[in-house]
């Protein structure tokens, strides 16, 4: 069945993670992606780490359904490479340092006068103006500066998000405008230009604690694994040790608690814990009274409890249960992907769409398909030799 990008063809000088996660997703609806790295090692991410059956876990995540092009980008010969690519290109997504792009000849303003039709997706950690434009921005460097550790960890220390959350938010909103880019190209027949900053980014996700905290006001406390201002919404532990995670969202479901899964029906209306407000102003305690009932159950026992009395709940599984995860197998979520090291597991895209199947293709390795797409930008053997001697790819 064809895909929603069938015919698109992305280019992207992209390294770790945000522009790389764009252009995965950019691929998955059947664009054509030829990513360029340097000649040799490759994109850094390729480095990372060995835990995926030798290859980078954050590497092999992001990039399946690519073609990996080397070019040394300081060659004018590789440069005159890329610019006949983007002759051909729809999207050009970068992420280099600020001002690489552009001091390259590949800023947007230079660009949309050779191919009015070229949308340019710029990803950084703090968007192409500002005082602090030139810094440099990682992830957790991303996470700090937006407030997220400030709302996360214990109220003794914050915690970093387990993944690479400000990578990933400006992964997403890099892939939904470069989209809407596409559209609005149908509506005008010109490209555009998409600024990404991470910083705007996981602020935008950062809305409700900054709301709460609006015009001064005191900000969510650090809570652990439960829910700053809701209560009880987080882990329990039950007699076999295990933990169960549950979560409690209005008056009706607290009473339901205290009856079935308690059973301490007379609970309910004790002036410490008889709205959410006063839950939370009392955790300790209600904590305890939770434990204590929970002690005298398995884990399994709690959450079947919790299912008869309709309340939310959860195991609190590992990272590694996700590849075994019931709901996932029996929903058939899972492909086998190439790679350099043979075929690997990976997590089909979110949202089943009954019109078309996702593209599942192999992991590049590096300059894997260089000699390909250089033939097919019409240059003979001789020349790709000559640049290969010249390191240019």
């Amino acid at each position: 069945m064809p895909r929603p990008l069938d015919g698109i063809l992305v280019v992207s000088l992209e390294h770790a993670i945000a522009a790389p996660f764009c252009t995965r997703q950019l691929a998955d609806l059947g664009a054509r992606v030829i990513k360029v790295e340097r000649p040799g090692s490759g994109d850094f991410a390729r480095a990372y780490d060995d835990r995926a059956s030798g290859l980078s876990s954050h590497f092999v995540w992001v990039n399946r359904s690519k073609e990996s092009l080397t070019l040394d980008l300081k060659q004018p010969a590789a440069l005159r490479v890329l610019m006949d690519l983007l002759a051909r290109a729809d999207v050009l997504v970068q992420n280099l340092a600020p001002g690489a792009a552009a001091r390259m000849g590949l800023g947007y303003a230079q660009l949309s006068g050779l191919h009015p039709r070229l949308v340019v997706c710029d990803v950084s950690g703090y968007g192409n103006d500002g005082p602090y434009r030139d810094k440099k921005a990682y992830d957790l460097l991303i996470q700090s500066e937006a407030g997220f550790l400030s709302v996360t960890g214990t109220p003794q220390e914050p915690s970093k998000s387990g993944n690479s959350i400000a990578d990933i938010a400006a992964g997403m909103y890099a892939y939904s405008s470069v989209l809407a880019a596409l559209l609005q190209r149908q509506k005008t027949g010109r490209g555009s230009h998409v600024d990404v900053s991470m910083l705007e980014s996981l602020g935008e996700w950062m809305g409700f604690p900054m709301y709460y905290a609006y015009e001064g006001a005191e900000p969510p406390p650090r809570s652990g694994a439960s829910h700053a201002t809701i209560y009880p919404y987080g882990p329990f532990e039950a007699g076999d040790g295990k933990t169960v995670m549950l979560g409690l969202q209005n008056e009706r479901e607290w009473k339901v608690f205290c009856e079935k899964v308690l059973v301490q029906p007379a609970l309910a209306a004790d002036p410490r814990f008889d709205a959410n407000a006063k839950r939370n102003a009392n955790r300790g305690a209600l904590k305890e009274i939770i434990l204590s009932a929970f002690r005298e159950m398995s884990a399994e026992q709690v959450i079947a409890r919790l299912e008869d009395a309709q309340i939310a709940n959860a195991h609190v599984n590992t990272v590694g249960d996700m590849w075994s995860h019931p709901q996932l197998r029996a929903r058939e979520r899972f492909r086998q992907v190439g790679s350099p090291a043979g075929e690997i597991e990976a997590l089909l895209p979110p949202g089943v769409n009954s019109s078309f199947d996702y593209r599942m293709d192999p992991i590049p390795a590096v300059g894997e398909h260089t000699q390909a797409i250089l033939l097919e930008l019409g240059r003979g053997d001789s020349e790709i030799q000559a640049l290969r001697g010249a390191g240019a790819i």
